[in-house]
């Protein structure tokens, strides 16, 4: 472990910080407290910053899963995979299509994996495999099932009062693998079982006196106890960058907005920017993107961390892209509802607003937003159709709360309707060509193999599929109605652009060269991933990987 090293006070230039930290953290999602545990383990002193009331960011709300191929977790259950492998897949999927996915970026994401899962098992996390999610393209070289990872379940009594000021907190000791199989919990043998074992998972939690979550909750619970409970790391909420503090092209501090006044804070080993991205900021992007999005992100992620780096001359990447997908329009103050397993069962397909299948419903939902952008520019609106069947067997889980149901008939998000011909009407869709989709379609379910689109070719396809329902568990006729139909938008999970970086997560200019005591990771620098998304968890898990990552590097050098 690296010790502290104070700068001498003699140095006339020496600027005067109201306090200083070996490590200075800009934001509270994966990046920022993998950042974090790095850092405590290398025994430097860390400060978090958040700009909001609410810390945890985009992690915090989600599913909380990481893809990290060749995980010490798969190793231990004799699942085979390898170094190559991984970066085969990733060569597959990926491409090299910007720096930040450069093949030396891709490789030490791979070589960093291990050093983050078995730091946080040290400092008593525990994790649990996603055992039958694919990767997203596990056809293509290298592809393989079960290679996501997350938190376990576990007490969240053990924030103490952090509890209360965490974004997204929710107690429900949910997993990533319930989510698949709890959407057929009383159509299928597996949901049912599934969804037994998730009632007794929470009934047993209530029992022993225990507040159980999971998901994205687990994540930043489990790390957060380890770092503000344990390891006494302060915290400053509602303290949002305002500048970073430079001496001789140097990174040494940032200057924040605190209780009404500015503080400058001085970082003795470097500045971690790891506050999300831009997609709750319209202008940028309008100016980036040219949509004014949908974003079901962290509401605070607006791009300062972003726009600060550029300024002082960090170069950008991927600002035109998002981690997109296709979302239910939201109701007024309501978030736009992200949508993966409905649209992927059978009795149900997505059309635009001429009546017409553009996409395999059961793709990726970054696939599916891109072709939504290829299609129209994301103007849509499109809709999910659904039958009768659908509706009975699988559990939507946007539809879940009865207000937002009641609003969204009302101001035309749900429309309903006994006949397709109706429904159409309804929707405003051309009848003809809606009627000839609906043919084809049923055409394609009947046979088991969609000509136009291949939905259900893919293991990924057929996750969130019905494995009762053949020939095809994604296809089933659209034929029995009442139907049903939702307007659907172009969402997003958050923004993929940001600040180039090394393989270290070191800030770079355009010219490639280090900006000296900046690092960046997570959604505040442009994603190794590209323009893809190769499997469940690829946000967080890169963000955390880099974090480690950009610690050690800190603890090595300055």
């Amino acid at each position: 472990m690296s010790g502290t090293t104070e700068r001498p006070t003699n140095e006339p230039s020496q600027p005067a910080f109201d306090e200083s930290y070996d490590v200075v953290v800009v934001g509270t999602g994966a990046a920022g407290l993998a950042t974090a545990l790095g850092a405590v383990d290398e025994g430097l002193t860390v400060l978090l910053l958040e700009s909001t009331e609410k810390w945890g960011g985009s992690t915090s709300m989600s599913g909380g899963g990481m893809w990290l191929p060749n995980n010490a977790l798969m190793r231990r259950a004799g699942a085979g995979d390898s170094r190559d492998e991984a970066l085969k897949y990733m060569e597959a999927t990926i491409g090299t299509p910007s720096a930040s996915a450069s093949p030396e970026r891709k490789a030490a994401f791979v070589d960093g994996i291990d050093d983050f899962v078995e730091t946080a098992e040290r400092f008593g996390i525990t994790f649990a495999r996603a055992a039958d999610y694919p990767d997203y393209y596990p056809e293509l070289p290298g592809g393989k099932i079960g290679r996501g990872i997350e938190v376990k379940p576990l007490d969240s009594k053990i924030l103490g009062t952090w509890w209360d000021s965490l974004l997204g907190a929710i107690p429900i000791p949910a997993k990533t693998d319930d989510v698949w199989l709890l959407g057929r919990a009383w159509s299928t043998p597996g949901g049912f079982v599934r969804g037994a074992k998730f009632v007794f998972r929470a009934l047993g939690g209530v029992v022993t006196g225990k507040r159980l979550t999971g998901i994205g909750a687990a994540w930043s619970t489990a790390f957060g106890k380890t770092l503000m409970v344990d390891n006494n790391v302060p915290l400053w909420l509602e303290s949002p960058l305002v500048d970073l503090i430079v001496e001789q092209d140097a990174v040494v501090g940032v200057r924040i907005m605190r209780d009404g006044k500015e503080v400058s804070v001085g970082a003795r080993r470097g500045v971690m920017l790891a506050g999300g991205g831009f997609e709750s900021n319209p202008s940028l992007r309008e100016k980036y993107q040219g949509v004014h999005g949908s974003p079901s992100g962290n509401p605070g992620n607006v791009g300062v961390p972003i726009q600060v780096a550029e300024k002082h001359g960090a170069a950008l990447e991927l600002m035109d892209d998002a981690w997109w997908g296709a979302s239910v329009q939201a109701v007024p103050g309501g978030t736009p509802a992200f949508i993966v397993g409905e649209r992927s069962m059978p009795f149900s397909i997505v059309v635009d607003k001429q009546g017409n299948r553009f996409a395999n419903e059961s793709e990726s939902y970054v696939d599916l937003g891109h072709h939504m952008l290829a299609l129209d520019g994301g103007e849509g609106p499109y809709w999910l159709i659904l039958d009768a069947r659908h509706q009975h067997r699988y559990l939507r889980m946007f539809a879940m709360d009865p207000r937002a149901n009641k609003a969204m008939k009302e101001l035309g998000i749900a429309v309903k309707a006994k006949t397709l011909a109706e429904l159409g009407s309804k929707i405003g869709v051309d009848s003809t060509a809606f009627r000839t989709t609906i043919e084809r379609f049923n055409g394609y379910a009947r046979s088991g193999v969609d000509a136009d689109f291949g939905r259900g070719n893919s293991a990924y396809d057929r996750y969130y599929a019905d494995p009762t329902q053949r020939p095809n568990p994604c296809l089933g006729t659209i034929e029995h109605g009442p139907f049903l139909a939702y307007k659907v938008v172009l969402g997003d999970l958050g923004t993929k652009g940001g600040i180039v970086t090394d393989t270290e997560a070191r800030a770079l200019r355009s010219d490639g060269t280090v900006i000296e005591g900046l690092y960046a990771a997570g959604n505040n620098s442009a994603s190794v991933m590209g323009h893809t998304y190769p499997g469940p968890g690829s946000t967080i898990a890169p963000a955390a990987v880099f974090g480690v990552r950009a610690a050690r590097h800190m603890a090595r050098n300055r």
